[in-house]
Formats: C-alpha cells, sequence, structure tokens
C-alpha cells in the first residue's frame, strides 16, 4: 500500500496542485480556506514557483488570467464573499476561453455570513458565477483524498477543454484531516499553440481577449464555446451511487452533507427501509442520467444541503418530475445529522408516494 499523509483538506489541494505542474498562485487570505495560501507562501519558493499575495481578490483572480493567457497552470483560491469578487475575471477567463483553476471553500453567506461550512454557493458556481453565457466545471469533493485528486482532475480538464474549472467545497472539508495518498497520476500539459509566449518571428501573434465589438462574431464564438461544453456533460460528468439498485428512497447530496447521508442511507438498511445514495461529483455538468432513472423505481428523493435548497432545482429537473423530491436542510454553517437525515428517509417511506 502506498504510504500516506495526514493532511488537511485546504493542504491537499495546494499539495495537490503542485503536483499537477502549477506553478503560479494568486490569492487573499480569507476563513476557512487561508491554509491553500499559506502552504503555498511555503512551498512555492522552494520549488521556483510563484506565490503572491494579491491586494485583492479582484488582482489574484486579474494575475491568473495573466498567466493562463501564457499557456501555465495558475490557482487561485477563496472564500464565498471572495468568489463575488473575482466573479468578473471568472467571466473573462470564460470569454477568452482560458484553461484556470479556482478553488471555493465556502462559508455562510449571504454577505459576510460566518466562517462555519456551507454549501450556498451552488447556484453561483452551477450557473456561472460571473456575467454573460458560460460555464465553469465545477467538481465538488467529499473527502480529503478526493480534494487532492478533484484538483489534479480539474487542471487536466480545464486544459483539455479550455475552461475554468472550479473546486466548490465546504468550510468542513478544507478543515478536517485525513490520511491521503499523494501518488497520483498526473497527465503533463498539453501543447497550448494559442498561448501568447511570443512569437520568436516565427509565427503569427496570439491574442487573448474578451472583447469582442462585431455582433455576428460574438455570436458564433459563444454558440461554438457551448458545443464545447456539450462534450463536456457528454464525456466529463461523474457521479457515485451507494445503494441504488432496489432503492425506494433516494438521497442526493454532496461534499460533507454525503458523507453525513451516507451514514443515515447504512442506519436505514438495517432498519429494514431500502435508502440510497446518489452524490454527484461534478456539480456541473450535473449528472441527469441517474437521478431520471431514480425516478422509475423510488418513492421519494431527499436533497440534503447545508443551503436554503439549492441543488434540488436540478434534481427537480434531472427526475423529470416524476417523483416528489423534498429537501433536509441545515444553514448559517451548521451540518445536518445522520439523525436528521434518518428521521427524513423514515418519514418519507412512512409517507412515501408518486406525485
Amino acid at each position: 500500500m502506498a504510504d500516506k499523509v495526514l493532511m488537511k483538506g485546504n493542504e491537499a489541494i495546494a499539495e495537490a496542485a503542485i503536483r499537477a505542474g502549477c506553478r503560479h498562485y494568486f490569492g487573499y487570505p480569507i476563513t476557512p480556506q487561508t491554509e491553500v495560501a499559506a502552504y503555498m507562501a511555503k512551498r512555492m519558493p522552494k520549488i521556483g514557483g510563484t506565490f503572491l499575495q494579491a491586494e485583492s481578490e479582484i488582482a489574484a483572480i486579474n494575475m491568473v488570467y495573466g498567466v493562463a493567457s501564457a499557456g501555465l497552470r495558475a490557482m487561485t483560491s477563496s472564500s464565498s464573499p471572495g468568489i463575488s469578487l473575482k466573479g468578473e475575471g471568472i467571466s473573462y477567463l470564460a470569454g477568452a476561453d482560458l484553461p484556470a483553476l479556482v478553488v471555493n471553500v465556502q462559508r455562510g453567506g449571504p454577505g459576510l455570513g460566518g466562517i462555519q461550512p456551507s454549501q450556498s454557493d451552488y447556484f453561483q458556481a452551477t450557473r456561472g458565477g460571473g456575467h454573460g453565457d458560460y460555464h465553469m466545471i465545477v467538481l465538488a469533493p467529499s473527502s480529503v483524498q478526493e480534494m487532492a485528486e478533484l484538483t489534479v482532475k480539474g487542471f487536466e480538464l480545464a486544459d483539455q477543454y479550455r475552461m475554468t474549472a472550479m473546486i466548490l467545497a465546504d468550510g468542513t472539508m478544507g478543515q478536517m484531516m485525513e490520511p491521503v495518498d499523494l501518488n497520483f497520476d498526473v497527465k503533463p500539459a498539453p501543447e497550448k499553440p494559442w498561448a501568447t509566449t511570443g512569437t520568436k518571428m516565427q509565427r503569427k501573434h496570439n491574442i487573448v481577449n474578451s472583447l469582442s465589438l462585431v455582433p455576428e462574431e460574438l455570436e458564433k464564438l459563444n454558440i461554438a464555446r457551448f458545443e464545447r461544453y456539450d462534450l463536456v456533460k457528454q464525456n466529463e460528468t461523474m457521479y457515485e451511487e451507494f445503494m441504488m439498485d432496489d432503492a425506494e428512497i433516494a438521497i442526493a447530496a454532496f461534499g460533507i452533507a454525503a458523507r453525513v447521508s451516507k451514514n443515515a442511507v447504512k442506519e436505514a438498511r438495517k432498519r429494514g427501509i431500502k435508502a440510497g445514495l446518489i452524490r454527484p461529483i461534478t456539480l456541473w455538468p450535473f449528472p441527469d442520467a441517474p437521478f431520471k432513472k431514480a425516478a422509475t423505481h423510488v418513492k421519494e428523493i431527499i436533497s440534503v444541503e447545508l443551503s436554503m435548497g439549492q441543488m434540488i432545482e436540478d434534481v427537480r429537473l434531472a427526475s423529470e418530475c416524476k417523483v416528489k423530491v423534498s429537501l433536509c436542510n441545515r444553514v448559517g454553517g451548521m451540518i445536518p445529522s445522520p439523525e436528521q437525515v434518518l428521521d427524513a428517509i423514515v418519514k418519507a417511506s412512512n409517507n412515501g408516494g408518486r406525485e
């Protein structure tokens, strides 16, 4: 068995980014993700990389834009209010078709909210996060091991599809410590003939820009971008199913909510209730298929969230409103307990009926 290292989720993200070839990190401290920046501050100078604590989140995301334009792997991280400030820059990255990785370790909101974990940035992440028509690839880890593995995956997918990828974690995932195997394969960054690396008088100039003042041209760019997004939907959707083969009650959950829900599903099974779990790993593209399938045989789907109910809308769309979808949630930095989720499962089992 490969050696494992005990790490915080935030530290695992930072180390995985380094192993993925990221040598340029720009950020600004904010709880509960500050360990990402702190880790990069220690490690980057030792490996010939660049760590820069920018004067603001706005500056940090535009520094990422500059490095990504040169064809290099770059990353920034923040928590909810900081990601809002980065929104304009993320839209610029999308408009220029630049690959980059953005990490959001979510805290409660709106506004400054609190420093405890949340999942209430789901809409912001999966609906773009800034202005205009675009998407990010959104990856939702539910363990420290996945914090590391999905960071590498994020860089690889960003390069493959020339898109921004986001790690959407929550404060619990960022702060918890677990053993991590860091011996994973990393695909080298591909050639990027579009990058602004200097012509050396051997090629035409490359221009990286998100501005297009000719309506017909901008329309073509947007249509072509969404054709690429369709390829992401076809090829990169990821999810986990747990005890879904004969399930009569299905739980939908990601991140820390999925870990809590898995324990509730196990306890429900002990009580003779056929419960199961569908855990989206890509929040965009959202895994419609398992929910569409579940809607043919379950009595009810329960969306377990650390929000007032955001992912539940995608669950309803994916299940085509063929089955009741209910919400089990805590907000403000609170986390649903296994007992709360189990109570929701028992209630659904007793009252469950197709709508």
